[in-house]
């Protein structure tokens, strides 16, 4: 399965953006799927997941409220609707695939697929 993230770019505070992940080589309901971001100088961190069912999502307590994630299994593509963008969401957006449907959706090691990310920019 391969992972292929877009949708980045430069925004203002207060904007919106939706990134997109083209899921190729295996339907996107077999897996755990999640949005990581890695700011620089720091760790990757959780945004957000969604469940192989489809049903559950989990997302990071500084983006609830503002960022939600979807998918299309009719597209085969995972969604980050990002609203409200704030400086501090500036990083690089990684979308990533669960192929064991771990309990832990927040953490990297639980993904054994990554997507090359794509960078998202929030000017004051």
């Amino acid at each position: 399965v391969q992972l292929q993230a877009s949708g980045g770019g430069l925004v203002q505070a207060g904007d919106s953006l939706r990134l997109s992940c083209l899921v190729s080589g295996r339907s996107i309901n077999t897996y755990n799927m999640a949005w990581f971001r890695q700011a620089p100088g720091k760790e990757r961190e959780f945004v957000a997941a969604i469940r192989w069912s489809g049903s559950i999502t989990d997302s990071a307590d500084s983006v609830k409220g503002r960022f939600t994630i979807s998918r299309s299994v009719a597209k085969n593509t995972l969604y980050l609707q990002m609203n409200s963008l704030k400086p501090d969401d500036t990083a690089i957006y990684y979308c990533a695939a669960d192929s064991g449907r771990s309990v832990a959706v927040y953490l990297t090691r639980s993904y054994d697929v990554w997507g090359q990310g794509t960078l998202v920019t929030v000017s004051s």
